[in-house]
């Protein structure tokens, strides 16, 4: 075959492929430049056990909010994404006899690497890894002595989501469910009738770093969402069971949270910065 032809041949199967290729490879790499950003608030109530402070069991409402991004990795050909969780939550709750009270707030800091699979053409199955920390206090109106509890812990958890799109009225529609539990961690935890006065002024030291795992702090985190389109915007309306529990250095404590969460959601695009656009940037 004549050189000339040869390179009209091999012009026109490069052409070809690139008409298959190149736009699945452009929506793979175009894929993790999309960022999904949520902000929720929500009102539940919450039970909760501190035998540091009391023996009884108190009940009350909680206030939650709830910030979470996510997005698309290059990782394992773009099959793996990242998840943040920004959450706080403060509650008032009371005795069984109404007669004292627990003050008590949370905040927590948490990211995910979670492996995406597709077994239908709606449906995505998220499974991974999440790592965090928390830190919070709880106190009682009523004590004297060591009327407050501080809250620190990190782990490593399991995390597992399923998300599925579906058409109703035109429009698309979304409902996800998460759960993610901790396998391994540290907690800080003051031990049986031990003081913070003996802990931090005296230094007195007790085993107040603790090990935990599903043994003895079996916690639960549940999360179920609905994204409805409304207008031009995002509506999620959403549900937050958050059960905690810990059994160390002879101490119980648990905090029990049912929650109804109510936010939007946002839908970013990053764009590649370019000298010949930089009129454009505000800053």
């Amino acid at each position: 075959m004549p050189l000339k032809a040869k390179s009209i041949l091999f012009a026109l199967c490069a052409a070809f492929a690139s008409l298959h290729v190149a736009p699945n490879a452009v929506a793979q790499s175009d894929a993790n430049r999309y960022t999904m950003r949520s902000n929720m608030i929500g009102i539940g109530g919450v039970n909760r056990l501190e035998t540091y402070l009391s023996p009884f069991e108190y009940t009350g409402t909680e206030l939650r909010f709830l910030h979470e991004s996510m997005r698309l990795t290059k990782k394992m050909n773009g099959r793996v994404s990242t998840q943040q969780f920004f959450e706080g939550n403060f509650s008032v709750s009371h005795s069984p006899g109404h007669d004292t009270n627990y003050l008590a707030g949370d905040f927590d800091w948490r990211i995910a690497w979670h492996y995406n699979w597709k077994p239908l053409q709606n449906l995505r199955v998220l499974a991974g890894v999440q790592t965090g920390a928390s830190i919070g206090a709880v106190y009682n109106t009523r004590n004297g002595n060591n009327p407050a509890q501080a809250k620190l812990s990190a782990d490593i958890a399991a995390s597992a989501m399923a998300i599925y799109r579906f058409r109703l009225l035109r429009r698309t529609f979304s409902a996800r469910y998460q759960f993610d539990t901790p396998l391994l961690g540290l907690m800080f935890s003051p031990a049986y009738g031990q003081s913070y006065y003996e802990m931090f002024s005296l230094g007195h030291y007790d085993h107040n770093i603790c090990g935990t795992w599903l043994g003895n702090a079996p916690t639960f985190r549940n999360l179920l969402t609905l994204d409805a389109p409304i207008g031009a915007g995002i509506l999620r309306i959403g549900w937050r069971c958050d059960i905690r529990q810990s059994h160390v250095n002879h101490l119980k404590s648990h905090a029990w949270s049912n929650v109804f969460m109510i936010g939007y959601v946002k839908h970013f695009r990053l764009v590649k910065q370019k000298d010949g656009d930089s009129h454009k940037y505000i800053l």
